[in-house]
């Protein structure tokens, strides 16, 4: 997978987190009867998701990064 592609689908799981996240404050908003607050629940979602998305990229490319060029096309 490309960095393209990791960014884009870190992107892509914070804004179904999002969704996910506002959908489940509404709904649990109106069974509670208390405020709906969206910019918390957002904030926090996006968070959770941006910090899956460096972690599962970051490492995978640090441990590339150390291979040897030769070696790594070598086992291709």
């Amino acid at each position: 997978m490309s960095d393209r592609q990791h960014v884009v689908l870190a992107a892509l799981g914070g804004v179904i987190g999002i969704v996910l996240a506002t959908d489940a404050l509404m709904a649990l908003a109106g069974v509670m009867d208390c405020l709906f607050f969206i910019p918390t629940v957002n904030l926090v979602s996006f968070v959770f998701s941006a910090r899956i998305g460096v972690v599962f990229g970051y490492f995978p490319a640090r441990r590339s990064a150390r291979l040897d060029p030769i070696e790594a096309l070598r086992h291709e």
